[in-house]
């Protein structure tokens, strides 16, 4: 017999998106109400806005008191066509930028402002007002794919599966034909010298030099289908998160990234064959490829929920999103030892992962503990 409560969807907040800032110290949180702001370790509420109306992006610049807000849920603070960036400090609107279609992603720094919509990535600098860098076009990105580094801007080309990488200084132009098929997520390492991607298949993660564009690596998530969540670099740029709707998070190495000599050079060591599941089963010519690609050294269950868009709902998905769901499974590192997963929905969850050393040297992916951040937990 099924015990749960009932949930009432008329009680309480509901997150409409959770994100980290860049080093992962702190998350926003766009809520039908307005967002908030939780310190990461321990997850503690930080700052929190009521505006009686949806927020659906919240994105923080670092740790300052600047973030960029766009509206979201059934009752939007704000047209979905207006970028907002909101000075907490004085809690007032610093800066407004609009569009003639919805505002799908944001991303911030110092001097610069990304915005993604469905077919166009536009730049600006981060000024009053505003300086309009440069404009982009885009194949459709529904997600409103981008990653911004200090030196680099990556985001979809013009054709499906393919990345447009920018070097902010220059404006140089490379095109990465990363998959055959849509992206689905995209991170930038933090030493900016390292671009993972993954497409709608899921299968496959790519690892790709961003001095030249070079494919370093190919990690296997699994051989089904998966909706790709999340993909996070850790602090030394030697690991990669992933995380999809299994509700499977996986960690890989990434020796590559410290010029390991490539296995046809030199004898496989014993930390490069335990990254290969299938050992010598990978070097026998003839068997299916997936036998000799690299899988994740360990994997750990993280919690989705079975929360649905539903009719009344305050969640709207993204356009063209195939889930229906609140965003969940979004990897934020600690350090090289240590990372938290966080979810949106009803129950918005904080969950923290730790790698530790197992039996025979084998490394295990354990969860630490967990919360509700938005009460209860």
């Amino acid at each position: 017999m099924d015990t749960r409560q009932v949930i009432d969807e008329s009680v309480g907040p509901y997150s409409l998106s959770a994100t980290f800032n860049h080093d992962s110290s702190c998350f926003s949180v766009g809520l039908d109400t307005g967002f908030c702001v939780f310190n990461s370790n321990p997850c503690e509420l930080k700052v929190s806005r009521d505006f009686n109306a949806g927020i659906g992006v919240a994105e923080m610049l670092g740790q300052s008191n600047y973030l960029a807000i766009v509206g979201g849920g059934r009752n939007p603070k704000f047209p979905q066509n207006k970028l907002v960036i909101w000075d907490d400090a004085k809690q007032k609107t610093a800066i407004t930028l609009e569009f003639r279609t919805s505002v799908l992603g944001v991303r911030l720094s110092k001097s610069r402002i990304v915005v993604a919509l469905l077919n166009s990535v536009h730049v600006f600098a981060f000024s009053n007002p505003p300086q309009k860098l440069s404009v982009f076009e885009t194949t459709d990105n529904p997600l409103g794919l981008a990653c911004l580094g200090r030196k680099l801007l990556a985001f979809p080309g013009r054709s499906a599966g393919q990345v447009q990488m920018i070097e902010l200084e220059t404006g140089n132009i490379s095109i990465i034909p990363a998959h055959s098929s849509p992206l689905r997520a995209m991170a930038l390492s933090p030493d900016g010298e390292a671009l993972a991607t993954a497409s709608e298949v899921g299968t496959l993660i790519r690892i790709f030099a961003t001095a030249n564009c070079t494919k370093l690596a190919e990690l296997r998530r699994g051989v089904d289908h998966a909706v790709i969540f999340s993909l996070a670099f850790s602090p030394s740029n030697t690991l990669l998160a992933v995380t999809s709707d299994k509700s499977t998070l996986h960690i890989f190495d990434l020796p590559h990234l410290h010029h390991t000599p490539r296995r046809s050079q030199s004898p496989a060591s014993p930390s490069e064959e335990t990254s290969h599941k299938w050992g010598i089963l990978g070097r026998i010519p003839l068997l299916p490829r997936m036998f000799s690609d690299v899988y994740s050294f360990a994997h750990a269950h993280f919690e989705i929920g079975d929360e649905a868009a539903t009719p009344g709902s305050p969640y709207v998905p993204p356009l063209g999103s195939s889930l229906g769901r609140p965003p969940k499974g979004v990897i934020g590192w600690l350090d090289d030892q240590t990372l938290l997963v966080i979810g949106s929905g009803r129950e918005g969850r904080w969950e923290k992962f730790a790698l530790r050393e197992g039996e025979e040297g084998k490394r295990d992916c354990v969860r630490e503990g967990w919360k509700r951040y938005l009460g209860g937990g």
